[in-house]
């Protein structure tokens, strides 16, 4: 255990670890967990309703995992067991309607479960129907819906476990994935000072080991081919980490812009409580929108997402919305447009617009997905600006601007 122990802290000093570049330091992890349990909510719904198509591309299902793997790094691939195989039937939810509707259940009875107990016995009915190709790759949705129950599962999170606890456990069997969860959770236990009860912190130790961009130890061992996969892994990890913090500049560039406008239109104006500590050109979103957030009549957890959307206009003094921002990285679309739904569900009274801030390059892609079924059949109307494009019209929205409808000028229709 004391190796172990060198081992996480080795794993949280390292600047470009998945524990600082993914499990801390993260807004949108933090975001990702409501937005995907909106998408379950979806997919629980169209089954039910008979909307969930025969294939997995297009659907309510592919668009949770979109947004799953766009995590990256422990959640890399997590969609490819899900595609649908025509040759192979597999996975059999698509076509097979009782099996489908199985699915869909499971979803449901999970999303709501109370109790360890609950989840286990759902995993343990749904493995007793014998699915074709529908294994425990679904634990990497449930685990956004219980992260302190139930661990992601991939072959990289898999392998590290492997090399770590020297075991021989195998992919696409639920019976191998809850024994390993059960050491799992009794090393978390053993360890909690150091880990979190958030079981993605342990799972992303166990995939830098797998996916070779840890070692354990005994690196003195590794053949010259292994050491040039590791030192490949290092510096591919160090050149996202970079790419992420200029994009993080741009999204905090964007923002400003926004509270500009909004400020210059006489809204109230909110950037994400996680973000009122940001800086923009020597000036702190903290006192250029100092105002409380206002008292919206909504449940606390709601409330709590609703806070986290990147840029909220309310008209002068009152709890009305009137126009709502995600702007969103060059890895990040769909998660940003779950969040903008589930506000339309949560306080929308039909006078808001919703906008998606995007960087240019990620165009034809929102177009697509503003122009999905999952999307469209929610009936919420969300338009897209380029980052380019609220640059260089910041000044001129300010000036000419009287009211939040200004910003149709330089937003589009998909």
């Amino acid at each position: 255990m004391h190796h172990l122990q060198t081992l996480i802290q080795q794993y949280k000093a390292d600047p470009v670890s998945v524990f600082n570049t993914w499990f801390v330091n993260n807004d949108e992890r933090l975001k990702a967990f409501r937005s995907i349990r909106r998408g379950v909510l979806q997919v629980v719904a169209d089954i039910r309703e008979g909307r969930f198509p025969n294939d997995f591309k297009g659907s309510s299902l592919e668009f949770v995992l979109t947004c799953i793997t766009e995590q990256k790094q422990v959640f890399e691939g997590a969609s490819h067991p899900f595609y649908w195989k025509p040759k192979l039937r597999i996975p059999d939810i698509y076509e097979n309607a009782e099996n489908k509707r199985a699915f869909g259940q499971f979803l449901e009875n999970c999303l709501h479960a109370k109790s360890e107990k609950a989840l286990l016995d759902e995993i343990i009915r749904l493995d007793a129907r014998k699915i074709k190709g529908l294994g425990p790759s679904v634990a990497s949705i449930l685990y956004f819906l219980h992260p302190t129950l139930i661990p992601p599962f991939n072959t990289a999170i898999l392998n590290g476990f492997n090399t770590l606890f020297h075991e021989k456990r195998k992919l696409g069997s639920w019976s191998e994935y809850l024994s390993m969860r059960e050491v799992m959770l009794e090393t978390n236990r053993k360890h909690c000072a150091e880990l979190s009860n958030d079981l993605g912190c342990l799972a992303g130790l166990l995939f830098e080991i797998g996916a070779q961009k840890m070692v354990t130890g005994a690196d003195e061992y590794l053949s010259d081919v292994d050491r040039e996969k590791f030192a490949k892994a290092i510096e591919k990890r160090r050149r996202e980490v970079l790419t992420d913090h200029v994009e993080d500049n741009l999204h905090t560039e964007m923002q400003y812009h926004l509270i500009k406008i909004g400020t210059a239109l006489g809204y109230d104006v909110f950037p994400a409580s996680n973000d009122r500590s940001r800086t923009f050109a020597g000036q702190s979103f903290s006192f250029l929108c100092p105002k409380p957030f206002p008292a919206v009549p909504i449940e606390r957890d709601t409330l709590n997402t609703v806070k986290l959307i990147d840029l909220l206009w309310f008209q002068k003094n009152t709890n009305n919305v009137v126009a709502a921002f995600e702007v969103e990285k060059s890895t990040s679309i769909y998660s940003g447009i779950l969040r903008l739904t589930d506000l339309s569900y949560s306080i929308a009274d039909g006078d808001e617009v919703f906008y998606i801030v995007i960087p240019d390059k990620r165009e034809k892609d929102v177009m697509l997905q503003l122009l999905r079924p999952a999307v469209k059949n929610n009936n919420v109307e969300i338009r897209y600006i380029l980052f380019s494009d609220l640059r260089t019209h910041c000044d001129a929205l300010c000036k000419f601007g009287d009211s939040h409808h200004i910003m149709h000028k330089i937003a589009k229709k998909p």
